[in-house]
């Protein structure tokens, strides 16, 4: 089975791109699968109805989070009602929203579980580990093999997350930093691994933000509104293609493709 997992959808311009190249992506290589993380996509902060929407009609079947999932309050009117957009699983039990997944392409059983670091993040996040722990336990028996995508600050939690669970899950991912990473890898037990998927979103910014605000946000100190940047895009993504059998990662690509 093949899975595309996309970098952090950021603004109109990520959805282009996603537009532009998911279902291409999905015919060209055969996937049979898609994930994307989609907390940056209205307009850099948050998920409408709307831009969900469009992100499922663009060949996306399951949307992941981070911190900024509740940036759009209207995300509260849906959340609980469409079980293929994710917030992070180490939240309170009493948020909104679920952590994980479970979907069937060709008929398979696979979940997509969504989980967040707790370095240098602004929520007090449960031990991600422990979540881990208890979700994979939960599904023992019940999935072919599971995705996992870490949101998380720091390369080191990510990676130790990864080699935490090696073996136990088909791919793990990192998302939130924007900036792709080029460690793409298989685990010695067969876990699929990437720090960061990357950015889809404006290729001219600072991590999807207009470049002259975040400059004068370093030089003053002083708040500064960050505005989505516009202008040519790029498409981060990692196509993963796993051994339903085992369960396990068989080999990986990783695209940045720009407009």
């Amino acid at each position: 089975m093949r899975v595309l997992l996309i970098g952090d959808i950021v603004g109109k311009t990520g959805r282009r791109m996603v537009g532009q190249h998911t279902r291409a992506l999905r015919d060209e290589f055969g996937i049979d699968l898609v994930v994307a993380n989609g907390e940056n996509a209205a307009g850099g902060n948050g998920l409408t109805h709307e831009v969900l929407d469009e992100l499922l009609s663009s060949g996306i079947d399951v949307i992941t989070s981070g911190n900024h999932i509740f940036d759009k309050k209207e995300i509260f009117q849906f959340i609980d009602d469409v079980p293929h957009v994710l917030r992070p699983l180490n939240l309170p039990p009493s948020t909104p929203g679920r952590g994980y997944v479970i979907v069937s392409p060709r008929g398979i059983p696979v979940a997509v579980i969504n989980v967040a670091g707790r370095a240098f993040m602004p929520f007090q996040y449960d031990d991600p580990f422990r979540a881990m722990d208890d979700v994979l336990e939960s599904l023992h028996g019940h999935v072919a093999f599971s995705i996992v995508d870490v949101h998380a600050e720091t390369t080191s939690e990510k990676a130790a997350l990864a080699w935490y669970l090696d073996g136990r899950v088909a791919a793990v991912v990192g998302t939130h930093t924007h900036v792709q990473t080029a460690d793409e890898r298989i685990l010695p037990k067969g876990t699929a691994f990437l720090t960061d998927l990357g950015m889809t979103g404006p290729h001219n910014s600072i991590i999807g933000v207009k470049t002259e605000l975040v400059i004068q946000k370093l030089r003053t100190q002083r708040p500064v509104k960050f505005d989505t940047a516009q202008g040519p895009g790029q498409f981060g993504a990692l196509l993963v293609e796993i051994d339903v059998a085992s369960g396990m990662a068989t080999d990986v690509k990783r695209f940045l493709i720009y407009e």
